[in-house]
């Protein structure tokens, strides 16, 4: 028994041991690998600290490189960083220094309709760049890390143009550089002179006897001239205006007999508002010599002509209250009445525009009737204005039938001068704007191409008054830049009247009280050929590399009835210079079918053409106006862009 005990307890020993052997096998490898991987771990983090270090820095020296120029990072590609001299720049492919592998990849990005970036579809953005920083080793554990981040262009800079010294470096075509607003853009307003700095330098003309002058109307190279004041001079006279540089006039004929109160003139005939009782209008046959009574209206009663206008053919004429329509469809004998309608007061100046006709009223309560006469046979007065002055002398209506200037007579702490906006012409009508002529009593007004409305009278010290109408809420007299803005004339000025000559000149023709020289001309404009439209095209913004441009802002002032509208264009440069640049015009949609209406941002393209990113840029400007009176005006522009 006690030998079997001891066979037992070696047998146990036996199967211990070989159970520590076992676990001996199982422990000491793990323990092993374990010791083994904790000595690997703990490189395998330093190098991870030290790839990621690695990284942050590739990643400050792109942001380095682009702060240097986006052109530096504008090309897709594999890249790693380097030093050079004092900065940093990319050099082309990945590069292995102490086991390690960097690389910086460079790639584009696309945005949606909405700006949004997406991973397909969408346009590329030229001033956003992808960026991706790989750092990788392989011992003792191949690794890498990596991170991308987005770049834009930050550098904002603005080219602006707002002088006359800017604008000036443009092509003009039908438009002119100015400094009335301290430099712009405007139409061309026709002539050699300056609407607000008139002169007499033009030899006036002596009209025939010693009569008094006080009704004028002209077209171009014509003016039709005639007296009322007294009974000593010819009731009309025609003087020639030719086109010489200064024009000179000469007297073609006259005719007399009466007293002439008002006139309007047209090719081969005058028509002449009168004091004869029996034929207040007198119509003139101007191809006769001498000339000769064509014709005549009668209208009923014993008053006198006080104002007369003709359209198509119908005549339109004042007597006393009433205005008077009659038929000129024939020149010859007693013209026909056709219609009348009572004023609110003695009519002293017609205008017809369209189917309307517009009197000056001179009346204190009532200064402009706005008729219907869409039917000559029933005129109707629709619109009254009631522009709390004094009477009214004259009326002037733009082309476009939407606005009446109206003058009237003086009187202390009242204006003399009135813009009414007639675009509805119903009801009491009222002043939009309005100027008081510093103690002149105007007689008569005109309106100029150039925003400029002129005002002449007696008294006061000008006779003869520009006033710049272009913020229709504040009339001003045009004296800026030392401009004397109207003359002085002391024996008064009667009437006025404007024309547009063919070669694009422009001129006012008065008549004053200077018995031995009642016409006078007067040059104006603002240079160049009047135009209804024409087109400013910039110098060249040479932004030395390629750039993104962003935006644009313009400015303009824009009376009724004009507009300014904007195209740009980016450009590569041709043999390292914009000088031979191809310039591709485009709109909003980065096509040449649209135009900017203010501004905006500009249109990306890769071309053919138009370009953005480009070196070169250059906008134009687009100005029109469908009134023969107004013109819009581009003060400044700037335009953003990012090299």
């Amino acid at each position: 028994m006690e030998q079997l005990r001891r066979y037992n307890n070696q047998g146990q020993l036996l199967v211990e041991l070989l159970i520590a052997l076992a676990m001996m096998a199982i422990l000491i490898p793990a323990v092993t690998a374990g010791f083994i991987a904790s000595r690997q771990g703990k490189a395998q983090e330093r190098q991870r600290l030290e790839a990621t270090a690695l990284a942050r820095e590739a990643s400050e020296a792109v942001r380095i490189v682009r702060d240097g120029g986006w052109s530096n990072i504008a090309t897709n590609g594999t890249y790693h960083p380097e030093i050079t001299g004092t900065t940093w720049i990319l050099a082309s492919g990945p590069v292995s220094v102490n086991g390690y592998t960097e690389s910086v990849t460079i790639a584009d990005v696309r945005r949606d309709g909405t700006e949004k970036i997406v991973e397909s579809g969408g346009t590329v953005d030229p001033s956003t760049k992808k960026v991706t920083v790989t750092v990788s080793w392989g011992t003792p554990i191949p690794s890498s890390v990596s991170h991308s981040f987005y770049i834009t262009r930050l550098t904002n800079l603005s080219w602006i143009q707002t002088t006359q010294t800017d604008f000036d470096a443009g092509t003009k075509n039908g438009v002119v550089s100015t400094n009335t607003w301290g430099g712009e853009v405007t139409l061309g307003a026709g002539g050699k002179g300056d609407w607000c700095g008139p002169n007499l330098s033009i030899v006036a003309v002596d009209l025939p006897k010693n009569g008094v002058a006080n009704a004028v109307s002209a077209i171009p190279n014509q003016v039709f001239a005639g007296t009322g004041e007294n009974a000593s001079g010819v009731s009309y006279a025609t003087v020639n205006i030719n086109e010489a540089d200064p024009p000179v006039a000469t007297i073609s004929g006259t005719f007399d007999g009466f007293k002439t109160n008002g006139i309007f003139g047209e090719q081969n005939y005058a028509y002449l508002a009168t004091d004869n009782n029996f034929k207040e209008i007198e119509i003139i046959d101007l191809t006769t010599k001498p000339y000769s009574e064509a014709g005549y209206f009668d209208a009923p009663g014993n008053g006198n002509g006080n104002s007369i206008y003709t359209s198509g053919n119908v005549g339109y004429m004042t007597s006393g209250s009433t205005l008077y329509t009659f038929d000129i469809s024939s020149k010859t004998g007693s013209r026909p009445k056709l219609g009348s309608v009572d004023l609110d007061g003695t009519g002293v100046k017609t205008v017809v525009v369209g189917s309307y006709a517009y009197v000056a009223i001179s009346s204190a309560t009532t200064q402009m009737d706005i008729v219907d006469v869409s039917n000559p046979a029933t005129p109707t007065v629709v619109a009254k204005a009631n522009l709390n002055t004094a009477a009214g002398t004259d009326v002037f209506v733009n082309s476009t039938g939407t606005r009446a200037y109206v003058s009237s007579s003086y009187s202390a702490g009242k204006p003399e001068f009135s813009i009414v906006n007639i675009s509805t012409k119903s009801g009491t009508l009222t002043a939009t704007g309005s100027y008081t002529t510093d103690g002149m009593s105007p007689k008569a007004l005109t309106v100029v191409p150039g925003n400029k409305a002129i005002i002449v009278g007696t008294g006061g010290s000008q006779q003869y008054v520009v006033i710049d109408i272009t913020d229709e809420s504040l009339p001003i007299h045009c004296t800026n830049h030392g401009r004397s803005g109207g003359l002085a004339i002391p024996t008064g000025v009667n009437g006025v009247a404007s024309v547009i000559e063919a070669d694009g000149d422009t001129f006012s023709y008065i008549i004053t009280g200077d018995v031995t020289a009642e016409l006078k001309i007067i040059e104006g404009g603002l240079g160049g050929a009047y135009a209804t439209n024409g087109i400013f095209e910039s110098s060249t913004l040479d932004a030395t590399n390629s750039a993104a441009f962003n935006r644009f802002v313009a400015n303009s002032i824009l009376p009724a009835n004009t507009e300014v509208k904007y195209q740009v264009s980016g450009a590569d440069a041709v043999n390292n210079s914009c000088t031979a640049a191809a310039f591709t015009y485009v709109g909003p949609d980065g096509t040449g079918a649209t135009k900017f209406a203010t501004g905006g941002a500009i249109p990306l393209s890769t071309g053919p053409g138009y370009k953005n990113p480009a070196r070169c840029f250059r906008y134009k400007a687009f100005l029109t106006t469908s009134d023969t009176f107004s013109e819009p005006i581009l003060t400044d522009i700037t335009v953003n862009y990012s090299p």
